[in-house]
């Protein structure tokens, strides 16, 4: 491409974007990206305009011929654009609080990508992310979505089953983060290690591990259940550890995630002290984005601050942008990401969208076969992946009988009564951002 390369991002007013510019910058020289749209509405334009302008001075520092361009027009950042990033929040932090809280009330598990939180958050984001599809057919038909917007599984099987872009990737930093982790425990470079993931976003598994070409997965997991070892959690979950015994049987390194699952009482009684104490993970993410804003406004500041590290987002640049460079340059490395399942995983639909390890080429990723889900998990990750299907029909139809039935199918729910009456508060929270429920003056039921 001899215009060099034009990047689009939704969302670009987000606290994560310094993560991305620094990404690009590191990799100008094999990912020669002339221009990066950061695109923000009316509510983000503060945020936008600090960050983008921080983005300027640090593409300057880097001495770069990279345009940072700020708007609030989706269609001129859209326009002939390679590669479109989405990291937006609908209803931002505030909506994140209520799927959070409400849920806490009726001694359910409040989390922002899992339970009920991770059902409205796709309710809001899935007819969002289609009308953004909707454009990219008619202003950049051969561009690439890379989505790494929340919760990233639900959005992508929606995008795959509901919009014509077949040019398609979803993303997450867990398994970069675990590959990190399983590399630390071990005391080896993350080079020197292969980890092979199934599952779903948010629910995936280091389900083998090896060394120099030597499984050494049980020799991990001995090692994370010895005490004082780092368990390869994430920044932004509570780590309670692991019941070696379970660990062992399990015989798979699980993301932090599935504590909820796993662990739900436990993680219940830490959200509900959590909250009373210090305010919900969206309450304490709202004071740290406030301390990161500050910082950004600093025009001497012209790097990405450590601080962001404790925003849960580390690493978010070495995953999309590898990620990016890697179908630009058509490496055929491997990478783990969100796409078609294709027969990867025998026991999901191949149509569905599925996390697992990816030949990724300049046409797309090519998933790479990892057969039947071991009989520990496949209950479970079949579960939620109904789940999903259940929430991205009922997001795309506004039918509230569907909400019903995803909201109760979900493992975190613990009877249909709770189901409908969480539905309920959460829908009315939420009325502003989820008109396709509300297609008459009430409910439409």
């Amino acid at each position: 491409m001899q215009r060099g390369i034009k990047i689009a991002t939704i969302g670009g007013g987000s606290s994560y974007t310094p993560e991305l510019i620094e990404g690009f910058i590191k990799r100008f020289d094999e990912l020669p990206v002339r221009e990066i749209w950061l695109v923000d509405i009316e509510e983000g334009k503060e945020k936008l305009h600090i960050v983008g302008n921080l983005a300027k001075r640090m593409v300057k520092k880097a001495n770069l011929p990279i345009e940072i361009h700020l708007t609030l027009n989706r269609e001129e950042a859209l326009k002939n654009a390679d590669f479109v990033t989405t990291q937006f929040r609908v209803g931002q932090l505030e909506a994140r609080e209520k799927d959070e809280k409400i849920p806490l009330k009726y001694q359910t598990i409040g989390q922002e990508t899992n339970g009920p939180g991770g059902l409205f958050k796709g309710l809001r984001t899935i007819p969002v992310i289609l009308d953004i599809c909707k454009d990219m057919e008619r202003l950049c038909p051969d561009a690439w979505l890379i989505n790494f917007t929340n919760p990233s599984g639900m959005v992508t099987e929606a995008v795959l089953r509901y919009s014509k872009i077949k040019k398609v990737v979803g993303l997450c930093n867990g398994p970069y983060g675990i590959q990190r982790g399983i590399a630390d425990i071990l005391g080896v470079d993350m080079k020197e290690i292969y980890v092979e993931f199934t599952g779903l976003n948010h629910m995936i598994f280091a389900k083998t591990i090896y060394l120099h070409g030597k499984d050494v997965t049980e020799e991990v997991l001995e090692k994370m259940t010895a005490p004082g070892t780092d368990t390869v959690s994430l920044k932004n979950i509570q780590d309670l550890g692991w019941e070696p015994e379970f660990l062992r049987t399990l015989n798979m390194v699980p993301i932090g995630y599935l504590r909820y699952y796993y662990q739900t009482s436990k993680m219940l009684a830490e959200q509900l002290l959590a909250a009373e104490k210090e305010g919900t993970r969206a309450q304490v993410v709202q004071k740290v984005e406030r301390e990161l804003f500050e910082l950004y406004k600093n025009d001497n500041l012209d790097i990405k601050p450590k601080q962001l590290e404790q925003r849960g987002g580390a690493f978010y640049s070495e995953a999309a942008c590898n990620l990016i460079s890697s179908i630009y340059n058509d490496k055929r490395d491997i990478q783990t990401v969100n796409t078609k399942n294709n027969g990867a995983i025998l026991d999901i639909d191949r149509d569905s969208a599925v996390e697992v390890n990816c030949v990724i080429t300049k046409h797309g990723p090519i998933p790479l076969v990892t057969g039947e889900l071991p009989l520990e998990i496949k209950g479970l990750v079949q579960q939620i992946k109904t789940f999903e299907q259940m929430a991205a029909k009922a997001a795309v139809t506004g039918d509230y009988n569907t909400a019903l039935v995803a909201m109760t199918i979900n493992p975190l729910v613990s009877s249909d009564t709770e189901a409908k009456q969480m539905l309920d508060e959460l829908l009315e929270a939420h009325k502003a951002y989820l008109p396709q429920f509300f297609k008459t003056e009430g409910v439409n039921v």
